[in-house]
């Protein structure tokens, strides 16, 4: 965002004594600009935060209703887990125990855990990079 003020101040000095109005006399003006909504890297950066959110919530759902067992043959719940599938897939098989199953059914979803952990840190690194290409970094905090 572009934000400045610039004030220019003249003054108009005589030393002729019948020129009385010009003396003491100073103009100032007074021009301000301020560029109105955020930069081009502050909305690439929201809508990768926005993206990826959707992401890390869906993935909690899906642990949430693995772990709570729900019904595989529910419109929603088939929605989550297919929806999240492809975002679990390249973390399956980072370790021996992909899942733990109680007896009751109940599964915890290790593999879409580690995804989470993953993602968010993908995430993060996106968020990193626009900031190397973002003008105003230095005077944001």
């Amino acid at each position: 965002m572009t934000d400045y003020e610039r004030t220019t101040v003249q003054e108009r000095a005589s030393n002729d004594p019948y020129e009385a109005e010009a003396r003491g006399t100073a103009v100032r003006t007074t021009e301000r600009s301020r560029a109105m909504g955020p930069g081009g890297a502050t909305v690439v950066s929201r809508f990768v935060k926005f993206l990826f959110g959707v992401l890390q919530v869906a993935l909690i759902l899906r642990v949430i209703l693995l772990l709570l067992v729900a019904n595989p043959g529910n419109d929603v719940v088939q929605l989550i887990l297919n929806l999240t599938d492809p975002f679990v897939e390249p973390f399956r098989g980072m370790f021996q125990l992909d899942r733990m199953t109680a007896d009751q059914g109940s599964t915890l979803d290790i593999a879409a855990i580690v995804a989470l952990i993953g993602w968010t840190l993908v995430e993060l690194l996106v968020l990193a990079l626009i900031r190397v290409f973002d003008r105003n970094t230095a005077t944001e905090v």
